[in-house]
């Protein structure tokens, strides 16, 4: 996240320089992806609650999107160079109660179907609105023409549901994960490399936005390629398959080396805190847009002391803090056990 808000821009390719846009996208579909993990730790992980305990999960789950709403708004109102993805997020946290009760399997299923035909509905409503002046309007914004659109990235929080699922602890999960995610990230890549180079002819492809201007004709190249937030159904599968790798990974380290990997697990722990007060960083700052790697190396050193000292002394985050109580006021307490 900090290498894509704070690192130099750049378009990834062989020269190691241009290495660190590997971020550019992906970190941003992890953070939607781990949205669906939470969700599913937060309703059972492996085994979803029902009955009663289904509802209050459903409310806690209301509460807590509530809440990262009301604080992208204020941080939209600092006008950082940042898209500030809280509003997205929220919503995806909405989108995601229906299908609390889905086996993996389906989550995966449904996830795959949005990722293949999300963008074409992405170009159909966005082409409708814009050619009424309504592109910028705040729930089309949300929906379809905004940086993150829900209507795709649905896909996102419906995958990581599905790996809440599961059992994280088990080896062949974590394994499973790993090679999942590292084959459709090859799939998706793949496709786009293949797709770019028959629809895109040599010319730089800019994803679906584009298509929002041309009510008049479709364009195959609106489709092709994998390029961060283009939104084309390669880059969809292949970021979603990076971050499913990334988690398995992750969760591995974190076993086998829980000393070393400590700082950043806090800095996981305090994700809205940190996520907020770099925003809040940005704009007190008064930084340029992509202000450079020694930007980056001091935001990132910082957020991992504060964090783990923090997470050392006081636990919870203070916005996590208060999503949790507030969430637990509102669901009520948990019944007593027989």
């Amino acid at each position: 996240m900090f290498g894509a808000h704070l690192g130099p821009t750049a378009d990834l390719g062989g020269d190691p320089s241009t290495w660190g846009a590997v971020v550019e996208g992906r970190s941003s579909i992890l953070f939607a992806t781990l949205a669906g993990v939470s969700i599913a730790l937060l309703s059972g992980g492996a085994r979803p609650v029902e009955g009663a305990a289904l509802g209050r999960a459903r409310t806690r789950v209301l509460v807590r999107a509530a809440w990262v709403f009301a604080i992208g708004g204020v941080l939209e109102v600092l006008s950082t160079f940042v898209a500030i993805i809280l509003g997205v997020y929220a919503v995806l946290f909405v989108l995601a109660l229906p299908f609390l009760r889905w086996p993996p399997g389906r989550l995966l299923l449904l996830a795959a179907g949005i990722a293949v035909a999300g963008p074409f509905a992405v170009v159909e409503v966005g082409q409708y609105a814009t050619a009424r002046d309504e592109a910028s309007s705040p729930f089309v914004l949300l929906s379809t023409t905004g940086s993150y659109p829900a209507l795709v990235w649905w896909a996102f929080v419906l995958v990581g549901l599905a790996v809440g699922r599961l059992d994280l602890g088990a080896a062949r999960v974590r394994l499973a994960l790993v090679a999942g995610g590292t084959a459709a990230a090859v799939l998706g890549y793949l496709g786009g490399w293949v797709t770019a180079g028959l629809a895109g002819r040599g010319r730089r492809l800019e994803g679906l936005r584009i298509g929002f201007r041309r009510e008049d004709a479709w364009d195959p190249a609106w489709f092709a390629g994998a390029q961060p937030h283009s939104g084309t159904p390669f880059e969809l599968i292949g970021s979603c398959g990076v971050a499913v790798a990334v988690i398995g990974v992750c969760l591995v380290l974190a076993d086998r080396l829980p000393r070393v990997t400590y700082p950043v697990a806090a800095v996981g722990a305090l994700a809205l805190s940190v996520y907020t007060a770099q925003i809040v960083a940005i704009w007190l700052l008064d930084l340029p847009f992509a202000p450079g790697w020694d930007v980056w190396a001091r935001f990132t050193v910082t957020a991992l002391v504060v964090a783990t000292a923090w997470r050392l002394r006081m636990g919870r985050g203070p916005l996590e803090r208060l999503l949790t109580w507030s969430s637990h006021r509102a669901a009520g307490p948990e019944p007593s056990a027989p």
